[in-house]
């Protein structure tokens, strides 16, 4: 079979059984040579690990990414005297982008000619990013400073104007009562209760993936492995008991990556969760998950891998024999586990909060319940007797878990359609290709029609047709939500807002309720109409800021407030609509980092770390208009929490309007 590599390396990283040197494949060093008094002629040199390569600049269009120079004030310092020259390149066809690749191994070296235009120039400075790949491919970006006069190198920090500077003092709010924004208990409770609950969103996942043919056969084989090569049982216990606990590493190990990108900007996991163009990625991936479901393809990993952790864990004995078993079995079950664990990575990214601590909950969810019955069955090894047999039914499975992909896929799909504002995914839109697939599933449960890796055809079981009559009362909770009938509270957050719709609406606020999306002119109106504010910090793809809006703010006891007492400021973190020219600027942390502002989303998320230390959605401020706190920040939350805490503010607000 194929591999389909492209769409693997989105969501698996290399399992840690790399030596400890490929954490750095590549040894950079840089020189240079004087030609003349003008001419200098620059020198890059890396020494590439064994099995690694990286891409050269003129590798071909379609295939891997090109290594790619940026010559800091090239033009006006000096100028580059032809083209960056390179070592001998290797040029090798590739089957999954269809083009040929030309790459470096063992060693790369890359010249460039330069000459002064300023003569007293001493320092060039050169940025190479690049992809240094080994099964995976990992992109880097390097710095290079070449000093020409030989003394120590000064480290170049980006110019701030004074436009910028301002503009950036301008985003700084001069709150009062700060003090309150702390975030309270409850608060702390309710994130607590958040995790929990995307942990059990991975184990449900991880439970799913042992009903299917890639794992359950590997159950019995396993336990029976274990407690048969042992010379006690108490030994083979424990060794079945330490391949669970190797299973659940693997799966929590996965997800460390992400908690490196979340250190690098408050924002960044944010604006990688909303962006249009990986949005649209996810969808096709999950399409492409779903039809391998469907039985058209199947999708695997290279069996090298399989082969190598295999031998591995025979030449290996004790614990680190048991966990090459544990490797090979996350690798051999990909087919299979691989679009369950992308479903999870989509649900996790839609979970607002802290997007690392979120996939870590649900990654180590999935990774217990697939290690569970290999414990459980090595502890009472009778159990194993009850276990149905291997059979068709794990086809209908996988079948069911295709449609639920296209589902999920429909949402990454409609995130991108609703930050770009495209106008294609309305919400009767969405509703009907839902509808649509429901339907389909139902019929396929009913037998109706089939899919290629279905076998003969047999008498329906009474658990196929209970699923079956699932599929199609969910089809119709679907329809009555389409025409209005039902408000699908249920579906709270996954179907886009109610005012992205087809039909023209008064306003494009939530629920109808006025509102402002920009942070001063909200602050005119409530000091023109004297009443407090309510600042809601939300985005087009988050789904618990949907919930809130749909489940809370909809109740009757509390939609009254929220139109009629208070001032609502929805800001939008991810609006990937750019600012206008005069209004993008460069803002300068206290770190010294440098951030450009172009987008109105990173206006307003520069805005919320910077004066309320929050990253998350929904985030929710009550202010008077100077600007006083009224009460302490709140994110999701209940319907009667929510009211008492609206109330709170309102006779702070009420209290400082009498002094």
């Amino acid at each position: 079979m194929k591999y389909i590599t492209l769409f693997i390396v989105l969501f698996i990283s290399v399992l840690p059984v790399l030596s400890q040197d490929d954490d750095n494949p590549v040894l950079w060093s840089h020189e240079y040579h004087k030609i003349s008094d003008t001419e200098y002629e620059l020198i890059i040199k890396g020494d590439i690990f064994e099995g690694w390569h990286v891409y050269s600049q003129f590798t071909a269009e379609g295939g891997s990414m090109p290594s790619e120079f940026t010559y800091d004030k090239a033009g006006t310092d000096y100028e580059l005297i032809g083209k960056t020259e390179e070592s001998e390149t290797i040029t090798e066809y590739v089957e999954v982008f269809d083009v040929d690749e030309t790459f470096f191994k063992d060693e790369v070296v890359f010249t460039q000619k330069i000459r002064l235009l300023d003569s007293n120039i001493r320092q060039i400075d050169v940025n190479l990013w690049y992809q240094v790949c080994k099964e995976v491919c990992i992109p880097v970006e390097k710095d290079f400073s070449f000093s020409l006069d030989g003394g120590s190198v000064i480290k170049s920090e980006k110019e701030v104007d004074e436009r910028s500077l301002a503009m950036g003092r301008a985003l700084k709010l001069d709150l009062k009562n700060k003090t309150l924004l702390a975030d309270s208990v409850g608060q702390a409770l309710e994130a607590k209760s958040g995790l929990w609950g995307i942990f059990g969103l991975g184990f449900l996942g991880g439970l799913i993936a042992l009903l299917t043919p890639c794992v359950f056969p590997m159950i019995p084989l396993t336990v029976s492995f274990f407690t048969k090569h042992s010379q006690k049982k108490s030994k083979g216990v424990a060794n079945a008991i330490l391949y669970g606990f190797f299973i659940v590493l693997i799966y929590f190990v996965l997800s460390l990556p992400f908690h490196i990108f979340d250190s690098v900007d408050s924002q960044i996991l944010n604006t990688i969760a909303t962006n249009v163009w990986l949005n649209i990625i996810f969808f096709i991936v999950f399409v492409f998950f779903a039809f391998s479901f469907f039985g058209y393809y199947e999708l695997t990993l290279p069996s090298s891998w399989a082969n190598k952790m295999d031998a591995a864990s025979s030449k290996v004995g004790g614990g680190f024999g048991i966990f090459f078993m544990a490797v090979t079995l996350a690798i051999v079950s990909f087919s299979c586990t691989g679009p369950i664990l992308g479903g999870l990575l989509g649900s996790t990214v839609l979970e607002e909060g802290d997007v690392a601590v979120n996939l870590t909950a649900g990654m180590t969810g999935f990774g217990v319940a697939l290690a569970l019955p290999f414990a459980l069955f090595a502890l009472f090894p009778a159990w194993l007797n009850s276990l149905p047999k291997s059979g068709g039914w794990m086809t209908t499975v996988k079948v069911v878990l295709g449609f639920l992909e296209l589902a999920l896929a429909l949402k990454f799909l409609s995130n991108a359609d609703l930050v770009a504002h495209w106008g294609l995914l309305k919400r009767e839109v969405f509703l009907g290709l839902w509808i649509l697939l429901f339907i389909l599933l139902t019929l396929y449960l009913f037998g109706v029609f089939r899919f290629p890796h279905d076998g003969p055809k047999q008498q329906l079981s009474m658990t196929r047709k209970g699923v079956g009559v699932v599929s199609a009362a969910f089809s119709l909770y679907l329809i009555l939500g389409l025409l209005h009938i039902s408000n699908l509270k249920l579906l709270s957050g996954f179907p886009p807002p109610d005012f992205y719709s087809i039909q023209e609406t008064e306003s494009d606020c939530p629920l109808g309720i006025d509102c402002f999306k920009d942070f001063d002119e909200g602050i005119a109106y409530a000091k023109t109409v004297n009443k407090p504010v309510l600042l809601d910090f939300t985005g087009w793809a988050c789904v618990n800021c949907r919930k809130m809006e749909e489940n809370v703010w909809s109740e009757p006891d509390i939609y009254p407030i929220l139109k009629e007492d208070y001032v609502l400021i929805s800001l939008y973190i991810d609006d990937r609509k750019e600012l206008p020219k005069e209004e993008q600027f460069d803002f300068k942390f206290d770190s010294g980092r440098v951030k450009t502002i172009e987008t109105v989303g990173e206006k307003w998320g520069t805005f919320q770390t910077l004066n309320f230390n929050s990253a998350s959605q929904p985030f929710y401020v009550l202010l008077s208009p100077n600007l006083e706190v009224l009460n302490t920040s709140i994110q999701r939350t209940d319907s009667d929490t929510y009211r008492e805490w609206l109330k709170r503010g309102l006779a702070k607000y009420r209290e400082l309007s009498m002094k």
